[in-house]
């Protein structure tokens, strides 16, 4: 879940609720400028929870930022065997039980390295890092992560939960002067079974991140948070139609039919479609110049051009009964 707000004369302050495995919309909420984060956000987390449960999922997660640490909801969610992994605000007391854990409660957090494409390129002068010592800035830079977690109960809750915490060594230079590093704790709450390990939990709740790409997509790729017309509740109705063509985007993905024969293929180009961008699909599955011609009593599609999930395209069609035509392909050269 995320939150996204307007700027300008009017303020909104959209909810959204997504699914993260194909990044369908569940629900797109729009509220005036001063609501806060999770204002209805545990009603909609309902609906998507029992619409999950009706479809057939055999396990259902939320996740969300320290806004959306609902407690009062939390003992609910864990009864129907709903997992959760939310954020957590750093109180006052949480922030002294964990300095007060002993240092062998402590471990490192190791982070997966993304591998290079291709081969590796000299690295850049660190041109950004010169102006902010000559200008006297101050400069922030991660040196360490370490990650405990201890039991927790919020006051809202009958049970204990898992508290996770993310201990952050930050080194701290002002201009040539070298400062006392900094030490930054982040927290997460989770029902997670033992079996997860402390780090499985950050890694889970960091995964909440990707929903910022579909925001983007939503707001400059269909354009449903634009806000164009004059009032709250149209503006809603313009959200819930513009999100839509990204809603069908991510069904013509899982449309898709896989050949065994060529499985690994063909749930690349699945995978594929479900990433990609919205103006990119416009490209490659909307905006394809096309002749419509008759012969023979025969209606033939002549693609203009050929792009590497035409072959994608045209199961599509199939699937979705669009094949009975003669389809050709043909490559006009430049």
């Amino acid at each position: 879940m995320a939150v996204w707000k307007q700027q300008g004369d009017w303020g909104y302050h959209p909810l959204l609720v997504s699914l993260a495995n194909t990044k369908e919309i569940f629900s797109i909420v729009n509220r005036s400028g001063n609501a806060h984060s999770a204002d209805g956000a545990a009603g909609y987390f309902d609906q998507a929870i029992m619409c999950c449960i009706k479809a057939g999922f055999r396990a259902v997660r939320i996740r969300g930022d320290c806004k959306f640490s609902q407690t009062e909801y939390l003992d609910g969610w864990d009864q129907i065997g709903v997992k959760f992994n939310f954020g957590y605000q750093g109180s006052s007391n949480l922030q002294a039980i964990a300095e007060d854990l002993p240092a062998s409660a402590w471990k490192p957090l190791e982070r997966t390295i993304r591998q290079p494409v291709g081969p590796p390129r000299e690295k850049r002068r660190n041109v950004k890092r010169e102006i902010i010592r000559l200008r006297g800035y101050t400069h922030l830079e991660l040196q360490s992560e370490d990650v405990a977690e201890f039991t927790y109960r919020p006051v809202a809750c009958e049970r204990d939960y898992r508290m996770v915490v993310v201990r952050k060594n930050i080194s701290k230079e002002k201009g040539e002067a070298r400062l006392i590093d900094e030490i930054r704790y982040f927290f997460s709450i989770s029902n997670d079974p033992p079996s997860f390990s402390s780090a499985a939990v950050v890694f889970e709740c960091n995964k909440r991140c990707d929903q910022e790409n579909l925001i983007s997509q939503l707001s400059s790729g269909v354009r449903s948070l634009c806000a164009p017309v004059d009032n709250l509740e149209s503006n809603w109705a313009y959200m819930v139609m513009t999100s839509i063509p990204w809603t069908l985007k991510s069904w013509s993905a899982l449309l898709l039919p896989i050949n065994n024969a060529h499985r690994r293929k063909h749930e690349s180009e699945r995978d594929q479609i479900l990433k990609m961008e919205f103006r990119t699909f416009l490209d490659q599955f909307i905006s394809i110049p096309c002749q419509i011609l008759g012969h023979g009593g025969r209606v033939i599609y002549r693609l203009l051009g050929y792009r590497d999930l035409t072959p994608a395209f045209f199961r599509l069609c199939g699937r979705l009964n669009l094949s009975k035509p003669q389809h050709r392909t043909h490559t006009r050269s430049t």
